[in-house]
């Protein structure tokens, strides 16, 4: 049996060579060490913002062509004048603050003011309903909440009903009972009062004290909240440096949402800490892939990220008609991206997309980084400082080619980044952190050049006829078809296999669903990979059931499979 090597690092010097381990940490950056003391908004923001007065930190532009620029010195004084609001009003190290804003650099203003604070904050994504944000505050004891005029109003409604949370901030107009923000930053300083902050000013936090706390996207369960330290914004360095490659002369673009991890890992830590200026989208409403093409043209995109459904859309455009001249660098993670998008992105732009896996609970642990080689398909390698392995359900290394749980080794040095735990749940707790080792839940395997492979989340694979098959890999033969625009695969009670695999196909548009395309399709299967991983069933449907962050939930269409239990809410 064959141990998988552990460290990344080691993997880029066994199997590329010298040179590209150069290439990948020419300065001896990583792995990443946290000091015992660490403050994001101080030791990045601040400190960029008094080398350089005028060093560009964003450009906020939104659908209707609207533009706004901001240095980082432009940052460092509106936190300080966000954090003496928040200081009058009650909020201190280790309260817990509730951020629900859009693409508006408010958001990034009041997340560095709670983090110079000391204070906790928890990032959520808009489009939770006054339902969701009940349990949310509940659940987390929240003592404040920040948000806008459009999000307000579902906060009233279950203001009664959270007993924690004492005061509610506006940052756009005024509303009864609500503590305005454009109203009262007049009256604040662009430095922390030494009247209400004790001197000296700067408020020192530990590198392992709370700093965020963040819901899990919930696909097959109710989500978890995560705690990160204040140490995590460091181990974002890997994702900026290493995986998006940026540079401080870099403008990189990341789509997401600001309540989505990957906000964090695409549009705040990490690259202001490489010293890299955000491009921020700011999407409401209808929004349409396409309309992202002319933005990374106008405003010559350096580094781009983006989810693979995003890039799926785009590349069914003409990709050539753009000039992309300054794009060096593209990114995914979130899940596995088809190969066909890639090849598709590839002819369009020259470029190749470089995956990568991670989550909510740690930072880029594995990907494919700057100077490798790329295999499409494949997640790549474990970062510096991450000693990952497969392991089998017992917890033993498997042989490479073999598929297992992904485990991080947590004895010798927990890598940075790492989440802390899920609050309130002790259960959860003790099923990942076994132990050596935190398991994260998801399956793949190493192949001989040690790269890694995802195979799926450990409750998504199909046990079918003594067979365990992999949903991501049958979704990727499915989406080379050329009537198919995206495949969901899942296992279906069987009462003789166990279980069948069930596809759950959005056709495009220029496609009918017909018994002669089910036929077509299952055929193509078997050709392109092994016969058993087929799908006895398919099923065509109009939208697949996703996440605010835009993965699919496989449990709805489970439930679906099994009972017949409608998904439509959840389109």
């Amino acid at each position: 049996m064959r141990n998988p090597a552990p460290s990344g690092q080691n993997i880029m010097e066994k199997n590329n060579n010298e040179t590209t381990r150069l290439k990948l940490d020419p300065n001896g950056k990583f792995p990443v060490v946290a000091p015992e003391y660490y403050n994001f908004g101080y030791d990045v923001v601040d400190r960029i913002a008094a080398e350089d007065r005028n060093k560009l930190a964003m450009i906020w532009v939104n659908q209707h062509g609207d533009e706004k620029r901001f240095t980082f010195y432009d940052f460092s004084k509106l936190s300080n004048q966000a954090a003496n609001l928040l200081i009058k009003h009650g909020i201190t190290r280790g309260d817990r603050v509730f951020l629900m804003l859009p693409r508006i650099p408010e958001w990034w203003i009041f997340s560095l003011a709670l983090i110079k604070l000391g204070a906790v904050q928890c990032p959520s994504p808009t489009l939770l309903t006054p339902a969701d944000l009940q349990h949310r505050v509940r659940f987390g004891k929240f003592k404040m909440v920040i948000t806008d005029s459009e999000n307000a109003h579902k906060f009233d409604e279950i203001y009664d009903d959270c007993p924690s949370l004492a005061a509610r901030v506006l940052v756009d107009g005024d509303r009864p009972n609500w503590i305005s923000y454009q109203a009262e930053i007049g009256g604040t300083h662009s430095a922390l009062s030494r009247h209400a902050v004790k001197s000296p000013v700067r408020i020192k936090t530990r590198s392992d004290a709370p700093l965020l706390l963040m819901f899990t996207s919930g696909t097959s369960k109710y989500p978890k909240m995560v705690l990160h330290s204040c140490s995590y914004p460091l181990g974002h360095q890997v994702t900026a440096e290493l995986w998006h490659a940026l540079t401080p002369n870099d403008l990189h673009m990341t789509v997401s949402d600001t309540g989505w991890g990957k906000n964090l890992w695409g549009n705040y830590f990490g690259q202001w800490i490489v010293g890299a200026c955000l491009l921020i989208y700011d999407i409401r409403g209808k929004f349409h892939a396409d309309e992202l093409l002319p933005i990374i043209e106008k405003y010559e995109v350096t580094s781009f990220c983006a989810p693979p459904t995003i890039y799926r859309m785009m590349a069914l455009n003409d990709l050539t008609k753009f000039d992309f001249t300054q794009l060096r660098h593209c990114t995914t993670a979130g899940e596995p991206m088809p190969t066909e998008t890639i090849r598709l992105w590839k002819e369009g732009t020259g470029l190749t997309i470089r995956e990568a896996y991670g989550q909510t609970e740690t930072i880029c642990m594995i990907g494919t980084f700057r100077g490798m080689k790329v295999k499409p398909g494949s997640m790549g390698v474990p970062a510096p400082g991450w000693e990952v392995e497969i392991h089998d359900d017992e917890g033993h290394p498997v042989p490479q080619e073999h598929d297992g749980r992904i485990a991080v080794r947590i004895s010798s040095a927990r890598p940075v980044g790492l989440f802390t735990q899920y609050l309130y749940n002790e259960a959860e707790n003790k099923s990942c952190f076994i132990g050596d080792f935190y398991y994260t839940g998801d399956r793949a395997y190493q192949d001989e050049d040690g790269y890694y492979w995802f195979v799926g989340r450990t409750d998504d694979i199909i046990k079918s006829s003594g067979y365990r098959i992999g949903p991501s890999e049958v979704e990727d033969v499915l989406t080379h078809h050329p009537a198919v625009y995206e495949a969901a695969v899942v296992g279906a009670p069987d009462p003789l296999r166990g279980a069948r695999v069930k596809a759950y196909i959005v056709l495009k548009p220029e496609f009918e669903a017909t018994e002669s395309l089910v036929r077509e399709l299952q055929k193509f299967v078997k050709q392109e990979t092994a016969p058993y991983k087929y799908p006895r069933e398919i099923e065509f449907i109009k939208r697949m059931p996703k996440t605010f962050s835009g993965k699919i939930k496989r449990d709805v269409l489970r439930r679906h499979a099994e009972t017949g239990e409608s998904f439509e809410e959840h389109c």
